[in-house]
């Protein structure tokens, strides 16, 4: 599959005119500063393919369950069809007004009642015309619960959308346009501060308390419940594992939902990236087996320098073999990860005898697992229905799973932390088919609660101000996804 950066199609989409700049009327009559004109995609068909390919390429990082795939009409009905053609995948039309002749249907092609569809849009400012769209959709008996939109305008949308029960998943936001065309130098800083400024301004959405008064801005509901709830709040949950107590503590009172990815190979380095670091991260990820020198020590050490500095250390070991083996490479052997690491990973692949024998060790220590359900490199096999077992696998051993290694929030119980490798402030990819997402992406957009960075730390000229800039980055996602726009 083509792998298409969310960076370079902004700027390709400025080139063509489909963002312009000046004052425009919107459909709803209302003036802005910003126009999104989607259409002329029609007349560049490399660039609608890139478009196409970028949204199946969202599909599949999200896991998406649906039978058919619908364009809101008519600039996503293209759209939709050059992805479900390519793809092979079954595709309903929907009217703006039905004939008046033959079946006089509002809904093209073959489907049952209870099958679910999957919307696609090009830009949504209110989120009104994917709610026409799936409104049509339910009369026929169809449930709508993903719609995904190429350019969110962020002025209510997805709010309104998740009021209806709809998850809305966008690719571009209207804050990252605007940082990726002022950083190319496209426009300048005063005409970024007129759009935002207006966005902020021109919220479409004010969902009503049981009284029916207007909710205040910053308690107006997110798309799920994990938005809802701050960090701090989320450690309070009564059902919530201990060790994601601590770990969501952590976070709010260091202000960073930062995990650096310590991929070293001499134990010296760790320990002196873990010191270094410490203060910056709420978790440092750690690969024992690449180390060529380690020894208990290193282990004893590092997890001194966890309590020096208030972090949590991850062996990202990604068991995956049958119960009684996965017991014996956890407590045992030259590592002994169970004797300093507070939290490991683990395939679903071999089923819960995984977590069975993972958690003989793990519980009585404390320790907590994080299940993969989701993988950064390019071509995985980790989605789909896969994703939705390892779901239920966690759902169900929720005394020992903590949270998830994915791409994405796909759990909406609020007591399972996401975390998210393949971090870049660029996003992008390398020659082994790593992809790189912003932190802006995965935690503002994506939902996800921990940014997992690497090589974006480890390879800058000063490792120390690369986490500073990675921990502020991420803390103002989350900062923007709970609502609050100050510092």
């Amino acid at each position: 599959m083509e792998n298409v950066c969310v960076e370079s199609l902004i700027l390709k989409l400025h080139d063509v005119n489909a963002v312009k700049f000046g004052e425009y009327k919107l459909k709803s009559g209302m003036m802005t500063p910003i126009y999104i004109d989607l259409r002329v995609l029609v007349s560049h068909p490399a660039l609608m393919n890139q478009v196409a390919s970028l949204i199946y390429q969202r599909v599949q990082d999200e896991g998406l369950q649906f039978d058919s795939v619908c364009g809101v009409p008519y600039t996503a009905l293209p759209l939709a069809t050059i992805i479900c053609s390519r793809h092979e995948l079954p595709m309903l039309i929907r009217r703006k007004e039905a004939k008046d002749y033959g079946t006089k249907r509002l809904v093209e092609g073959s489907y049952q009642e209870g099958d679910i569809c999957l919307i696609i849009e090009d830009t949504v400012t209110s989120g009104s015309s994917i709610l026409e769209t799936a409104e049509v959709l339910y009369k026929e008996g169809l449930k709508v619960t993903d719609a995904i939109v190429l350019m969110d305008r962020e002025q209510g949308g997805v709010a309104m959308l998740a009021s209806q029960e709809i998850r809305l998943h966008p690719i571009i936001s209207m804050s990252k346009l605007l940082n990726v065309l002022l950083a190319a130098e496209r426009i300048d800083a005063r005409t970024a501060q007129s759009v935002r400024k207006f966005i902020q301004d021109n919220n479409t959405y004010s969902p009503k308390d049981e009284n029916g008064s207007d909710v205040p801005a910053t308690k107006k509901p997110c798309m799920e419940q994990t938005q809802e709830l701050s960090y701090a709040d989320r450690a309070k949950l009564p059902n919530v594992h201990p060790l994601a107590s601590k770990l969501l503590k952590i976070m709010e009172e260091k202000e960073s939902n930062l995990c650096v990815s310590a991929d070293v190979t001499s134990g010296d380095e760790l320990l002196q990236l873990a010191d270094s670091l410490g203060p910056k991260v709420c978790m440092l990820k750690t690969h024992v087996d690449i180390l060529e020198d380690y020894t208990a020590a290193v282990g004893r050490d590092l997890q001194a320098l966890a309590e020096k500095h208030n972090f949590l250390i991850f062996e990202d070991r990604k068991f995956a073999d049958i119960g009684n083996t996965v017991k014996h490479q956890y407590e045992g052997g030259l590592y002994r990860i169970s004797s300093w690491s507070h939290i490991v990973n683990a395939h679903a692949v071999p089923g819960p005898g995984v977590l069975k024998g993972l958690g003989a060790v793990g519980k009585p220590l404390g320790h907590g697992c994080l299940l993969i359900a989701q993988m950064s490199s390019q071509g995985s096999l980790a989605t789909g229905e896969y994703t939705k077992a390892v779901l239920n696998m966690a759902e169900q051993h929720s005394d020992f799973v903590i949270g998830f290694i994915c791409g994405s929030k796909i759990a909406k119980r609020p007591e399972f932390i996401h975390m998210t490798p393949g971090v870049q402030l660029q996003a992008g990819g390398d020659a082994l088919g790593q992809q790189y997402t912003t932190p802006e992406d995965v935690i503002q957009i994506k939902g996800s609660d921990v940014i997992i960075v690497g090589r974006g730390v480890l390879e800058a000229p000063d490792r120390l101000k690369a986490a500073e800039l990675y921990r502020q980055s991420g803390w103002d996602a989350y900062r923007k996804r709970m609502g609050h726009t100050g510092k």
